[in-house]
């Protein structure tokens, strides 16, 4: 779905590598090895996203490393795509038929960005009606690939909308932090 965004096919692979490892710098054959793509190719996409500010490099020990600059004014937005087009969030988006009747499929924020978070807290949350086994497969498949466990909640649009109305402390910390909604309309979660 990127790649309808994106024409170049490596771009798209660099940006998802990067942006799924969150503060992860990475040696040239490295990135070459994890996309899977010619040397060449990726040296050159490498250079454009430099040359447009999305990425710095470093020489350390004769290597060049390459990492995403947090501070490039398209950083969120590109975060929010690669969110919802690749790993946990574009296999539920690819999936939602199989996954059941969804109204709202969230991504905190934390977890997109990579930061640490608290025992508390959800790294993934799905109202609606849900076929839980295919969802588990989607999250576990999520855990492996991450190399660390995912927290999700998944309710009923009634429970949903009970707790919301009863001030539920938990579902009132959702609410309150940041989050890329995958499926629905983040206005309509959070009245």
């Amino acid at each position: 779905m990127l790649t309808d965004l994106i024409i170049s096919r490596v771009r798209v692979k660099i940006l998802q590598l990067f942006f799924q490892s969150p503060g992860k710098i990475f040696h040239v054959r490295d990135i070459v090895r994890r996309v899977d793509e010619e040397i060449n190719a990726v040296r050159r996409e490498l250079a454009h996203l430099e040359k447009i500010g999305a990425m710095t490099k470093e020489r350390r020990a004769n290597r060049l490393f390459y990492a995403l600059r947090r501070d490039y004014p398209l950083y969120f937005d590109l975060l929010e795509l690669i969110v919802k087009t690749s790993g946990m969030g574009g296999e539920i988006i690819k999936h939602r038929n199989k996954l059941g009747k969804i109204k709202f499929a969230m991504i905190s924020g934390k977890f997109a960005r990579g930061t640490a978070r608290s025992g508390g807290d959800v790294d993934l949350l799905i109202v609606g009606k849900v076929v839980l086994p295919e969802l588990g497969q989607i999250v576990r498949a999520e855990e492996v690939h991450r190399e660390r466990e995912i927290n999700y909640t998944v309710m009923s649009e009634e429970e949903f909308e009970f707790r919301k109305r009863r001030r539920d402390p938990f579902v009132l910390e959702i609410l309150r932090g940041a989050r890329i909604m995958v499926i629905g309309d983040e206005e309509e979660l959070v009245q």
